[in-house]
């Protein structure tokens, strides 16, 4: 049986390397892109089976990454977990579309409920 691969799109290092602790921790095959430009080369070559994706990042927004994710046949199906400080805003009706399954709240998160998250959408 293959390991899940999981890309953590996350411009805050230090919760990216938590993640990734976590993640590794729990069995699975993590990798970080601190931009959407960098999740967009890592996503062609790793070919992730989850990405777990802060709303907020440097450069561009979260919502230009899943525009482009869905704009393709083979990306538009990964199952995506938002990871954000503005969850509380989110709608997850309205992501769905875009291949949102969770949507995760920093403020009030504890560092399991992303394995969690990932085990569920993976099942």
């Amino acid at each position: 049986m293959k390991t899940p691969k999981v890309l953590i799109v996350e411009d805050d290092e230090w919760l990216a390397e938590q993640h990734l602790r976590v993640l590794s921790l729990a069995g699975y095959e993590a990798t970080i892109a601190l931009h959407a430009i960098a999740a967009i080369q890592l996503i062609d070559d790793i070919h992730p089976d989850v990405i777990i994706l802060d709303v907020l990042l440097t450069g561009n927004t979260a919502f230009a990454l899943l525009h482009e994710l869905q704009s393709y046949g083979d990306t538009g199906k990964i199952p995506i977990i938002i990871c954000s400080n503005l969850a509380s805003e989110l709608s997850i009706d309205n992501l769905k579309p875009y291949g949102v399954k969770r949507i995760l709240d920093k403020t009030t998160m504890e560092p399991d409920d992303v394995v969690a998250a990932v085990r569920n959408v993976l099942l």
